[in-house]
């Protein structure tokens, strides 16, 4: 019988830490931010828009983790390790292949890539520094997020937590000495904000390393890393991680599409824009961290074939994302007269800042529930499917094509346009909801 106070406990055991690292994840972009401000707003901006490549990048390593937690979360819950490691090397094959392509791309063609995202001359140049700079933290990044996953879902959130947080606490210290030259370091400015952010990434994999040495990590065997020795593991994982890439990169490339039309929208729109997503961000990080947590549970509960408790823990799961999503849009609110107080930006940026926060406070609401669906509840049973087809049917052919003739055809003020791009979140959620209670995520999808 299902006890919710145990599951509670269970859950925030694996939710505080991973929530914790996306936090901090947020704080390498709010210092980034924050710090280059104080430089001038065109560095704030271009640093924004370049940055729109980690996080298409993101998608990528993401739907190869979340690949990787559907299939690992139930195997390790059936007590089969062995299958798990093969897991692992085929998610990190994934990973670090495709971070090699953005690092030779960022490497390489650093101006063409930030000429898609703006046309101000100003913007693409220091753009191009910032890009050329950073492009070694993808492949590097793509190394130790595969770790991060896998130590999830084997019950090491807490060292995975640890790693990510000290890196970030490295990526600060090392963003305030080379932006602006503190003591022995020389003063970089946007380059300097880069090249923290490669060394922060380098930090991760070698205490990576040293963890694995110790024996406190999951080994990467090379053999696992080159071949994986069943075809019917690796056509499942494909199976389930296919439908999760094309979510990925429909849902991200729409959120990217946002920045593309902000940006477009002049350097104010720009700066104040990047200001609302990045505390969004931070605020959402409780949100991300119980979606992660809640496919997990979920997902050792279904490997095990517990059927019933874990429709009734789903249960419970959609109910509390609620609450969280309206505290969290409560906080936001609390968190905006300080924001406004703090952040230094031209007065009409400021002017456009204040109601974003505004709108970042109902739309996480809508974010909370449907990440703890369709990115936990769902893949947690092998259902990467629905999530696939709401996400692009509702950004691709609802709001991204709404909020681009809004900026570019029926000629809308910023505000208008900023605020028909949040209401992707709360468009799919009946369908999400109706498909949720058809329970086709109760299944167990290991195999012998």
């Amino acid at each position: 019988m299902l006890n919710r106070k145990t599951l509670y406990r269970d859950l925030f055991r694996i939710v505080l830490p991973i929530a914790f690292q996306y936090l901090t994840a947020s704080l390498v972009s709010a210092s980034d931010a924050f710090m280059l401000g104080f430089l001038d707003q065109d560095s704030l901006s271009a640093s924004s828009l370049a940055g729109q490549i980690a996080f298409v990048y993101s998608l990528f390593f993401g739907a190869f983790v979340f690949g990787c937690n559907v299939l690992a979360a139930q195997y390790w819950g059936k007590g089969d390790a062995r299958t798990t490691e093969a897991v692992l090397g085929i998610t990190m094959r994934c990973c670090l292949l495709s971070g090699a392509v953005f690092t030779l791309g960022a490497l390489f063609a650093p101006a063409a890539i930030m000429r898609f995202f703006t046309a101000d001359p100003k913007l693409i140049e220091a753009g191009t520094v910032y890009l050329r700079t950073v492009s070694l933290s993808y492949v590097l990044g793509g190394f130790s997020q595969a770790y991060f996953g896998i130590m999830k879902v084997c019950g090491q959130a807490k060292l995975s937590s640890l790693i990510g947080s000290l890196a970030v606490a490295v990526n600060i210290a090392l963003n305030a000495c080379l932006i602006f030259g503190l003591g022995c370091f020389p003063k970089m400015g946007i380059a300097g904000a880069a090249l923290a952010t490669v060394l922060a990434r380098a930090f991760e994999v070698l205490f990576i390393l040293i963890m694995i040495r110790r024996g406190k990590c999951m080994k990467l065997h090379l053999k696992l890393l080159l071949h994986t020795p069943s075809a019917a593991l690796f056509r499942d994982y494909w199976h389930y991680t296919i439908p999760l890439l094309i979510n990925q990169l429909g849902w991200g490339g729409g959120v990217t599409m946002y920045s593309v039309i902000m940006g477009h929208l002049g350097s104010d729109a720009t700066a104040a824009n990047s200001i609302a997503s990045i505390v969004r961000s931070m605020i959402a990080s409780l949100c991300w961290g119980i979606a992660s947590g809640v496919g997990i549970l979920l997902g050792g509960m279904l490997g095990r074939n517990e059927l019933d408790d874990a429709k009734k823990a789903g249960g419970s799961f959609v109910r509390f994302s609620i609450l969280i999503g309206a505290a969290s849009g409560a906080v936001i609110l609390a968190i905006t007269p300080l924001l406004l107080h703090v952040i230094h930006l031209e007065a009409q940026a400021m002017h456009y800042l204040k109601y974003m926060m505004l709108m970042a406070s109902y739309y996480i609401i809508g974010n909370s529930l449907n990440s703890t669906i369709i990115s936990g509840i769902f893949p947690a049973g092998g259902d990467t499917k629905f999530g696939m087809f709401c996400d692009c049917i509702t950004l691709w052919a609802c709001v991204v094509p709404l909020g681009w003739m809004a900026a570019f055809i029926w000629k809308l003020p910023v505000l208008a346009v900023a605020a028909i791009l949040t209401l992707d979140e709360f468009v799919k959620i009946p369908a999400v909801y109706r498909h949720y209670v058809k329970y086709k995520w109760l299944c167990n999808i290991t195999t012998e």
